[in-house]
């Protein structure tokens, strides 16, 4: 396999970078594609006593495990497999790690991907995702509460006291470093235009891809987005 094509989509917490993740996946083809959260790559918490673990800064960059995270870059970017670790954010503890094996597109998505050079270059392109405060703060209630095991008081506790100032100081300004910058509210024209720049970088590989994927990019994307994949922007 040739080298394969890393993308980045860089966002706050709650900005739909998990969301645009998958939905490239799903459109490129699992067997092509693949997704890397950097979320999976948060400095192991378990020496920590479990009282003073929920009042840990995480939203500082300074949580994740950098180390570890830029050789999994480095690896699955030569077509190396990787050890992708897990991360529970109920404990804050690792509990499992598994070899990951490249694809052709590596799509990774994180709050702080464009933040260190060293990174930043590793990616053959960088997506930002702008979103408004209250509207990541209400898809994070949503989300910590049914997957996170917290409360609504919690969430909007810690949210105030580190997501927004970290938000502020290390995630927003991240988008002067992003070739393409999305702003909520998600739009067809914005997927289309992301869509565009995603086969400007796979174009050289696109034998890779599933013939489904390499037909609608070759379309210039001016067709409709294929059945099941158009987003609702309820």
């Amino acid at each position: 396999m040739s080298r394969p094509v890393l993308v980045a989509i860089a966002g706050g917490s709650g900005s739909g970078k998990t969301w645009l993740a998958d939905w490239l996946r799903r459109l490129i083809g699992p067997r092509a594609a693949l997704r890397l959260a950097q979320d999976d790559f948060y400095r192991d918490r378990s020496a920590v006593p479990a009282p003073r673990r929920a009042g840990l800064n995480y939203d500082h960059p300074g949580a994740l495990d950098w180390e570890a995270f830029e050789a999994a870059l480095r690896d699955l970017r030569a077509g190396r497999p990787c050890r992708l670790p897990a991360y529970d954010f109920a404990t804050h503890t690792r509990v499992d790690a598994t070899p990951l094996e490249p694809r052709p597109l590596v799509i990774v998505d994180g709050l702080w991907l464009l933040r260190r050079p060293s990174v930043r270059h590793l990616f053959d392109l960088t997506v930002f995702l702008r979103c408004p405060e209250p509207e990541r703060l209400r898809r994070r209630l949503a989300r910590d509460i049914a997957e996170r095991a917290r409360t609504a008081e919690a969430v909007r506790a810690q949210f105030r006291a580190t997501v927004a100032p970290m938000h502020r100081r290390f995630v927003e300004p991240q988008a002067r470093w992003a070739d393409v910058v999305v702003d909520y509210p998600l739009r067809t024209a914005d997927l289309l235009r992301l869509g565009e720049a995603v086969w400007h970088v796979l174009r050289p590989r696109a034998a890779a891809l599933p013939a489904a994927a390499r037909r609608w990019f070759r379309a210039g994307f001016r067709a409709l987005l294929p059945p099941g994949l158009t987003p609702s922007f309820a």
